[in-house]
């Protein structure tokens, strides 16, 4: 990498010294985007290295770091962990992304990449957090991609406009993208080294400046790749192909009645054959990846993509299957889903989980309401409903709620103490925790028998 005539401040031939400056603090980082992974991410690169900025444009949340609070709920360990760094002074954090980037020598950008209606790919957070690297950028430094993007968007955008909004030649700084692998309720654990560690550089050199890094701040193995829309490829695939898993199992499950059997006990036994992995059935897909993962490759290359198309419209549809197994159910019993009284059991998109992003109860509750219904909502873990139609209510209320139905969508734990016979004469298990030889009323299982 050349080298302009500068001292670089953190190349060097010998790996082991370059290491040993790192974790002693002597390399700056800076992390962009302090949200539920960002956080968890700069937190674990100041244990390891005492020396991290973190940079967020919402002030509210710079204060809160500041102050020693933690502003990511319902993370093991992150709120004492951010509190004990900041007070021992190896977190930091500013809004003032421009001075950070000055002082960093080590550039980590974990911002948002949002999906505009009808599945266009929006960049503009990376664009921003990428323009204001550009103003303190320095020969030598390196810039580590883990938002999630399109391949082939660190090579053919972050890096040109690295060079052209700095005024540094492309070969006097290190790029690469490494991915982040890290789920919500469990982000610190992952980022410390529960799974490999992928790495993938524009060119040679920053491929292994950032195995490098990984090796320092993760527990276990890091992969280096060919290249960055390599590393790319492999995190969108990851989301890909559990979306078109779902969708398989999700397609099976809707022929349970036809069939007249149990879809998972049959899911359950072929994945006995170690060629067969088929993922559990439900009433959607969820989350701020899953259901957007596919769209890095359906919106962005001209290449024809059916299987993800369908499996995406598979997935989104399972929420009118649920309605319209809700609806056949009362007919049986002589009710008409207009004007019925319905709870939703679980918003999150997961249990245990305080995200709604497209969680399949959004959709539910939606198709619900345009049918006639009156809908109620509990959740235990999520703290704002307010996206949804459905009027929210404790669970501790359901018995007084004279339901006609309930739909179980997220299996949170604390639904376990419930007497189902309490709630309604009829439930929808969408996840099949239910079992309905124990309850007095009537139990229809998605994909069961």
């Amino acid at each position: 990498m050349s080298q302009q005539g500068t001292s670089v401040k953190l190349y060097d031939r010998a790996g082991k010294q370059r290491q040993r400056r790192f974790r002693e603090g002597e390399v700056p980082v800076a992390v962009y985007g302090l949200g539920k992974m960002g956080l968890p991410l700069a937190a674990v690169y100041a244990e390891t290295t005492g020396n991290v900025t973190g940079v967020d444009i919402d002030e509210t949340v710079v204060d809160r770091i500041e102050a020693g609070e933690c502003p990511v709920a319902n993370e093991p360990g992150l709120a004492p962990l951010t509190e004990r760094l900041v007070e021992e002074g190896k977190l930091t954090a500013t809004t003032d992304g421009q001075e950070a980037a000055r002082d960093a020598t080590v550039h980590v950008v974990i911002v948002p990449t949002e999906i505009r209606d009808g599945g266009t790919v929006d960049l503009r957070a990376l664009e921003s957090a990428v323009g204001t690297i550009a103003t303190g950028l320095d020969p030598g430094d390196i810039v580590i991609v883990e938002s999630t993007v399109p391949p082939g968007t660190t090579a053919d955008v972050v890096a040109p406009t690295l060079a052209a909004e700095s005024g540094l030649d492309r070969s006097a700084f290190g790029v690469a993208f490494c991915p982040e692998r890290t789920a919500s309720g469990r982000a610190l654990e992952d980022v410390r080294g529960a799974y490999p560690k992928v790495v993938g550089g524009v060119d040679d050199e920053s491929t292994a400046v950032a195995e490098l890094l990984y090796e320092a701040v993760t527990a276990n193995e890091v992969v280096p790749v060919s290249d960055a829309t390599t590393a790319e490829c492999v995190k969108v695939f990851e989301g890909v192909y559990r979306d078109v898993n779902i969708a398989l199992a999700n397609e099976l499950a809707t022929m349970a009645d036809e069939l007249g059997i149990d879809v998972r006990e049959a899911i359950e036994v072929a994945n006995g054959q170690p060629y067969c992995d088929i993922h559990a059935p439900g009433p959607g897909v969820g989350g701020h990846c899953i259901p957007y993962y596919p769209y890095f490759l359906i919106s962005e290359y001209d290449t024809a993509t059916p299987l993800m198309e369908t499996a995406r419209t598979v997935n989104d549809e399972m929420a009118a299957v649920t309605v319209d197994r809700l609806g056949q159910e009362l007919a049986a019993e002589g009710t008409d889903l207009d004007g019925a009284r319905v709870a939703l059991l679980g918003v999150a998109y997961r249990p245990g989980v305080d995200e709604t992003r497209a969680a399949p109860a959004r959709r539910i509750d939606t198709l619900l309401q345009d049918r006639g219904a009156e809908t109620v909502a509990v959740d235990p873990v999520c703290s704002d409903l307010s996206m949804l139609a459905a009027t929210e209510i404790d669970m501790d209320d359901l018995p007084e709620q004279h339901l006609d139905a309930a739909i179980l969508v997220t299996a949170h734990e604390a639904f376990g103490r419930l007497d189902w016979d309490e709630v309604a004469e009829l439930l929808i298990d969408t996840r099949a925790v239910v079992d309905g030889s124990t309850v007095d009323g009537r139990v229809y299982t998605l994909g069961g028998s």
